[in-house]
This record gives C-alpha cells, structure tokens and sequence, in this order.
C-alpha cells in the first residue's frame, strides 16, 4: 500500500509540472487517437447516465464528448493537481462538466452501475493495476453501458521517437511488466464486460526535429517526475545518446495504439 502510495505520488507530481507543455504539445498530436475513443461509444447510443473519463489529464476528449453527449453529465477524474486545473478551464463553459481529483483506478462507489459510458485515452499504461482499473470502469457502467480504452501497449513502434527513447532508457530504468496486457481482456470479461473490439489503431505524428521531441519528452510528457527525480546530468547525459541516435530535420512516425471496446452485458 505504501509503495502504491509514493507511485502515485510521484507520477502526480510529474504531471503536475509537465501540464501545460502536455496541453500544447503533445494534445494536439494525441487527437486522432482520441477521436477514437470517442466514437466507440457513440456508434450506438448508450444508456442513460453519466460519463466518466478516468485519467483525463487537460481533458482533450472533453469536445468530441460535448459534440454527442451536450445534455449529460460528464465528469472527469485525474491525480494530478495541475491537470486538473487546466481541465476545470477547459470544463468551465459547460455546468454539466465537472473534474474531480482523485484516483481513477478505483472510482468511488457512488459511480457504480450508474454511467452510461466510461472513456479513457492515454491514461491505463500508467496506473499500477491496469487490471484492477478496468474491472473498476466497467463496475461503474449500467448494463449496455459502453466502455472505450485506448492505452499505448509495451511497443508502440520498431523505429521512431517512442522507440528510440524507449532503448535510450533501457540501460536506466528497470523494465515494467508488460504481461497486464496480456489479462486485460479476461478482466474485462471477468468484470461483467462483453469485448467489441480490441484492435491496434496507427496515426501519424510529426515533430520538428529530434531535440524538441526530446524536450517535450522530458519537460511536458511521461519523463518528467523522472528527470526530477534523477537531475539535470542524468537528462543531460540522455539527451546526448538520444541525439546522437536520431534522425536530422523533420521526423515523421507513425506510432499505434491498442484500442479496447466493451459493454456491461
């Protein structure tokens, strides 16, 4: 419990830091996927109730979920403090949105078998019980309700950026259990879930150059709370392998996604 405690902690801190540079730089290029997301739920109309979008962040589906669900409540949930100040800007226009701070791995009870739909994008990889979170969000939903996930899976791409930084970091960091990807699936049946769809999903992305996809890597995205932690010669000492790896001029990738659909039977 304590080491969930101090993860959560610093992950929150993190993304505390890195909020406004997230907005700016990496919302943008994160959109098709979160179109996505969205969608999935509306293909079809889904039961009454409230929508919950766990680990919101800024709240960059807050849109496209206005666009099909103008009339109902939607709120978001994110640990991090200063994501969720620029959520509340983004929800200000709208009294039916709200943001709440708090863990979004295990949603209050008061949520449960009452939402009509539960959408997340970018958030699951980077909880310490994907497993645990999913069963929780499908928990939540009535029956028929509608459940729409988008994670990046342990390899998102063989060349490029993600995967670039990924080797770069190798030799630094321990590597994760990835099996959890592996579970999902069953844990979503096992919650009460009926799996629609569960399928890869690739956009391209663009960065200027390799220092500014590093940058915002480390000063707006999931390296932040890590260069914190270890400081600026440890970044510096990454940034010159990174570098020295990387293509010249415009880089250009096309990363994927995995993209998980599911109601409550």
């Amino acid at each position: 419990m304590k080491d969930h405690a101090e993860r959560f902690a610093r992950v929150a801190r993190g993304w505390d830091e890195a909020a406004e540079g997230y907005d700016a730089y990496f919302v943008p290029r994160f959109a098709p996927w979160v179109e996505a997301a969205v969608e999935a739920v509306t293909t079809s109309e889904p039961p009454e109730g409230p929508v919950l979008v766990p680990c919101c962040g800024t709240f960059p589906e807050l849109d496209a979920l206005i666009e099909h669900f103008a009339h109902r409540e939607i709120v978001g949930i994110d640990l991090s403090e200063g994501m969720v100040r620029r959520a509340r800007e983004r929800a200000a226009p709208w009294p039916n949105v709200s943001v709440v701070e708090g863990d979004a791995s295990t949603l209050d009870p008061r949520w449960s078998g009452r939402c009509g739909a539960v959408v997340s994008v970018f958030g699951l990889q980077q909880l310490p019980e994907p497993e645990l979170a999913v069963r929780s969000w499908v928990t939540a939903l009535r029956p028929a309700g509608r459940l729409s996930v988008v994670f990046w899976p342990d390899v998102t791409e063989l060349d490029g950026p993600f995967a670039l930084m990924k080797d770069v970091l190798g030799p630094h960091v321990p590597p994760g259990d990835g099996s959890w990807e592996e579970r999902l699936t069953a844990a979503l049946t096992a919650a009460g879930a009926a799996v629609e769809r569960d399928e890869r999903v690739s956009y391209p992305m663009s960065h200027v150059d390799a220092p500014a996809v590093f940058d915002a890597y480390v000063r707006s995205g999931p390296l932040r709370a890590l260069a914190t932690a270890r400081g600026e010669a440890f970044v510096d000492r990454l940034r010159e392998e990174f570098l020295s790896r990387a293509p010249a001029g415009e880089w250009h990738h096309r990363p994927h996604a995995r993209l998980i659909v599911a109601h409550r039977r």
